[in-house]
């Protein structure tokens, strides 16, 4: 397995004009050879000029004969699952998804690596990643909260790891909860210089799809969830993705802050309603998914079904998921990247 990988394509969804870190994200993939694909909705500009990136329009996605694009719903963040597809269509081996308001560093550009020298985190637990990159008191959206202040596990000598999805940090503005932004202040800087860190096993903490890599055995993974809160998507799919991972003797890989984030506007007290599901879900979440049978033997498609399968008994998705996550193996299938 060759440890450097080509190009990646960067995947974006916006409903806004090209703002300044857009226009920085096109440039920095010309710069580099990345392809750039946006994923629009039904509220983004009708015309949507930028060199350097190719804007998906909800009628150029339904154009392409994706399944989900025509069964997927509008005005909802999980149009980017389209703009995966539209990536592994055009060959991609590396999907890197940011957001439209994070600024790319310079080291954001660095060639995408998959065997990575990393600390090993072993634990039956929760486990704060953000702190192995700070001093200071620090958490990811969706860490239960009570777990936001427990000790961290102790780091495991470096060693090369296959790490297929990698999470990298945001500086300045980083994804943390209402709860966070309501009553610590930011900006916030991560230390730099920290190695990165795998978390193995039973070891969970939340992902999220603002600095995120994904190679291409991980592909089916990228799936965003529709059937939930808008501030749970990226985060419930990082629960299904480490469940199986852990299933085939790797995991997340967490580095440091590549990009800095300007927040788009957003109004905290919303976040907070929207961010309740996962505040009273996700402990039990990971239980659940913990006990769900995952055979050696079954594929990553009979593996994710099996977990949504789990989410939707539930509760905590709609019952509407299970077909949605079938259009998004269809699309797979006919792309052979299952």
């Amino acid at each position: 397995m060759s440890s450097l990988s080509s190009p990646p394509a960067l995947v974006v969804t916006s409903i806004n004009d090209p703002n300044p870190v857009m226009k920085s994200l096109a440039e920095g993939c010309q710069a580099h050879g990345w392809s750039f694909l946006i994923a629009g909705d039904s509220k983004s500009p009708s015309v949507y000029e930028l060199d350097g990136a190719t804007f998906l329009s909800l009628d150029a996605q339904v154009h392409e004969g994706y399944s989900l694009a025509r069964a997927a719903p509008i005005r909802t963040y999980t149009r980017k699952n389209i703009a995966y597809l539209h990536a592994m269509r055009a060959g991609a081996e590396v999907i890197v998804e940011t957001d439209d308001d994070n600024f790319p560093m310079d080291a954001f550009w660095n060639p995408r690596v998959r065997s990575v020298l990393a600390s090993g985190i072993q634990e039956n637990a929760w486990v704060n990643a953000y702190r192995y990159f700070t001093d200071d008191f620090i958490y990811p959206r969706g860490l239960p909260l009570n777990h936001a202040r427990g000790l961290l596990p102790s780091r495991a000598a470096a060693q090369h790891f296959d790490c297929p999805i990698q999470q990298g940090l945001a500086d300045v503005d980083p994804d943390v909860d209402a709860v966070y932004r309501m009553l610590y202040p930011l900006p916030f800087h991560f230390n730099k210089g920290i190695d990165p860190v795998i978390l193995l096993e039973r070891a969970w903490c939340p992902f999220n799809s603002q600095n995120t890599t994904f190679f291409a055995d991980a592909f089916p993974l990228l799936y965003l969830p529709a059937k939930c809160s808008f501030r749970m998507t990226d985060i419930w799919r990082s629960f299904v993705a480490q469940r199986i991972l852990h299933t085939l003797s790797s995991g997340v890989l967490f580095h440091e802050a590549t990009v800095w984030q300007e927040r788009n506007e957003h109004d905290l007290h919303k976040d907070f309603i929207d961010e309740i599901p996962g505040y009273q879900n996700n402990a039990a979440m990971r239980v659940a998914l913990m006990e769900t049978e995952l055979g050696d033997s079954l594929s990553i498609r009979m593996k994710m079904e099996k977990c949504y399968q789990t989410l939707i008994r539930n509760g905590w998705v709609g019952v509407e998921e299970e077909a949605l996550l079938g259009h998004w193996f269809q699309d797979l299938s006919d792309l052979h990247v299952i």
